[in-house]
């Protein structure tokens, strides 16, 4: 045992490597300082990244956790993926290039559509739609295009766009709208939720400004439509709502408000904008969704998630990722709708702030966590998860600081070189969907009694629906 004095100096002594270490990665006071700093989180991000190595799978995290495999489900490979192609962009480091296009690469299915056959228990629209948005993103930020005998990266945003514009995954019940799961048999079939819609709304209304096809926006602006009509956006608060459930004809609707929803069709309708040459009806759906989005997703100067984040433990491995994607979207829609960067920016700075002060943990003293407002580490460990959720957000809002001096997405009249697919996309191939059976008089009998069950099991059902994968 040490002696008192002893203990003290060793004290001393692992303060001040905290302090230096502080000191030497996290400063995000100048564009050296930010580099630097996103560069050491990308690196200890990659770290908890396995599908580079021998043995493993490219692309995905450790998961999923219904198989005991590790904290993540397939989606978050693609949002981390994501992540690493805007690190890329904003600043020019091209250590992780190579692995993010193995990963996605790896993953887009034997229809090149990313519904990999593996994957068919949790694929949900919203789970497709995500890598859509990366490879999207890809065409985008004209990330390096893939060899030729390789799917390129708009033909991949094309595809996911077209098998869930496909008519067999928009039925009639609640007047439309995408459902949250692909698959029938999987749970959460019976759910239309905000996140499975805004991604399609999202990859279509940026189809729509890169390729200039009127089609694109169309749906864009149907999805939209949809999403108002059914009130999963409050028509005073502009809050987002979380979905409702087909047996009830979507009116049971969750008023679970996700950063992470609220910020998809802030982007989505931001693109929109910026497709129409500024139509004002585009203009005040954007400002109207990112007055209510500041408003309830930053406390204290920090991206706050407002569902979990008032008790420490309760926070899903989803969840701690949504403030990242949060930063990165709004980041975009200050390029693209200017009017939009003096109330945007600052607050991303802020956040930002905020996320690095509390980069301070464990042996090296500088492990990130989620919980930004407080000023001080919480250990991933408190909401059992292994840390990549809380890197992958703290990267993002780092290297979102630079989006004032990167170059905005461009489309294919300046200087986009991903190639899309022959048909544009529109013919959907295999969607992965098998229809169920025709209704019988059995079957509605039935029915009856079941949403009996379902009224019962309501609140238990949103619970579910707030804590398992999104």
């Amino acid at each position: 045992m040490l002696s008192s004095t002893k203990a003290v100096a060793a004290g001393f002594l692992i303060s001040g490597i905290l302090s230096n270490a502080e000191a030497q990665y996290y400063k995000i006071d100048s564009k050296d300082a930010i580099k630097t700093t996103a560069s050491t989180i990308a690196y200890d991000l990659m770290l908890l990244y396995e599908g580079n190595r021998t043995g493993q799978i490219p692309g995905i995290l450790p998961g999923p956790p219904s198989e005991n495999k590790g904290n993540y489900y397939w989606w978050q490979g693609g949002a981390m993926m994501g992540t690493y192609i805007d690190y890329w962009h904003l600043t020019g480091d091209t250590s992780y290039n190579d692995v993010v296009m193995q990963g996605i690469l790896h993953q887009v299915g034997e229809n090149k559509d990313f519904m990999p056959r593996n994957h068919t228990a949790s694929l949900g629209n919203d789970d497709q739609g995500f890598w859509g948005m990366t490879a999207m993103l890809a065409a985008e930020n004209r990330f390096p295009d893939p060899p030729e005998d390789k799917p390129q990266w708009l033909a991949l945003a094309q595809a996911v766009w077209a098998t869930q514009a496909d008519p067999s995954r928009h039925d009639s019940y609640c007047n439309g709208g995408l459902r949250w799961q692909i698959p029938f048999s999987n749970a959460g079939y019976d759910y239309k939720n905000t996140i499975a819609n805004g991604c399609f709304f999202n990859i279509g209304s940026r189809l729509a400004r890169y390729t200039k096809n009127e089609t694109y926006a169309k749906f864009a602006e149907e999805t939209w439509d949809w999403i108002w009509n059914v009130g999963y956006i409050d028509h005073e608060s502009w809050l987002v709502y979380d979905g409702g459930r087909v047996p009830f004809n979507c009116t049971d609707i969750n008023k679970a408000t996700f950063s992470y929803n609220a910020a998809i069709l802030t982007q989505g309708a931001a693109f929109m904008y910026n497709y129409t040459d500024g139509e004002k009806k585009w203009g005040d759906r954007v400002d109207n969704l990112l007055d209510s989005l500041i408003k309830n997703f930053f406390r204290d100067g920090a991206a706050f998630e407002v569902p979990c984040e008032g008790t420490q433990g309760i926070c899903t491995a989803d969840m701690i990722t949504f403030k990242g994607y949060v930063h990165r979207w709004l980041s975009v829609v200050a390029q693209i709708v200017p009017h939009t960067a003096e109330k945007i920016l600052p607050v991303l700075q802020t956040s930002a702030q905020a996320a690095v002060n509390q980069c301070t943990g464990r042996e090296t003293g500088r492990t990130c966590g989620f919980y930004w407002s407080g000023g001080k580490f919480v250990d991933p460990s408190v909401d059992k998860t292994t840390g990549a959720g809380e890197y992958m957000s703290a990267l993002a809002a780092v290297s979102s600081l630079l989006i004032k001096d990167a170059k905005p997405p461009t489309t294919n009249l300046t200087g986009g070189t991903s190639k899309g697919s022959p048909n544009g996309g529109f013919a959907g191939g295999d969607n992965g969907q098998r229809p169920p059976k025709p209704i019988t008089t059995a079957d509605r009998a039935g029915a009856g009694i079941m949403t009996l069950m379902l009224a019962f099991g309501a609140v238990a059902t949103f619970v579910w629906m707030s804590f398992m994968d999104r």
